[in-house]
């Protein structure tokens, strides 16, 4: 079993455009790990289900095949025989996974094309709780859901109800689904949630409203 570095990875993460932009760091990160595209990685956390969520995005943007144990580690009663790690530097290309990625002026651009679906909570979608942000709000037109609501105490709530719950929220089949939180986490995991409730165009603003607050030309509601 590999242990992802996750508090170096979110570090990391902060310091580019969109997130990911050297390339260079993650294949290294990925292949110290031993993931190749040979085997499927299956990520699990403590349950809480967002860290599990935020490296099945990073991996499966980079081309991996990957997914995540629905209720995390508790559910993992046994350590299935894993594949022997890899040893070569894995084909990664980025965008190559069927979750794409937007960074704050592609997303710019692309309103109101596409659909934004906030994963926060309430108090940061009204602006109540500004989370250390200069600006509080939301994008405008933005579809909420708390991203606690997707889940049934540790697990994804099931494909049906997950498409329920995000059409009564306003988030449509058809038009690019766009997720984000507050930095990253929340927003993989609605982004996997809606994956699995059928959305077929699906990415994640991944440095999400901490990123776009701390720009005065991006438009709040």
């Amino acid at each position: 079993m590999a242990v992802v570095p996750i508090g170096d990875w979110l570090a990391i993460a902060k310091l580019s455009d969109t997130g990911f932009d050297d390339v260079a760091y993650w294949q290294d990160q990925i292949a110290q790990l031993g993931l190749s595209q040979d085997a499927l990685t299956v990520v699990v956390d403590n349950g809480s289900m967002t860290e599990a969520a935020r490296v099945w995005f990073i991996l499966q943007y980079f081309g991996l095949p990957v997914a995540v144990l629905n209720g995390g580690l508790p559910d993992l009663q046994t350590l299935p025989v894993q594949v022997t790690p890899g040893t070569t530097i894995p084909d990664l290309r980025p965008g190559a996974g069927s979750v794409g990625l937007l960074g704050r002026r592609e997303l710019k651009a692309a309103l109101p094309s596409v659909q934004i679906f906030d994963a926060r909570t309430a108090a940061e979608f009204s602006g109540e709780d500004l989370r250390g942000n200069k600006r509080g709000g939301h994008l405008p037109g933005a579809a909420h859901l708390d991203h606690r609501d997707l889940l049934d105490g540790r697990h994804l709530r099931a494909a049906s109800d997950l498409a329920q719950m995000m059409a009564d929220a306003g988030v449509r089949d058809g038009a690019p689904v766009v997720t984000h939180c507050q930095g990253g986490g929340r927003a993989a995991l609605a982004a996997l949630a809606a994956v699995a409730a059928g959305q077929r165009d699906v990415r994640v603003y991944y440095l999400s409203f901490g990123d776009w607050a701390d720009d005065e030309n991006c438009p709040l509601a």
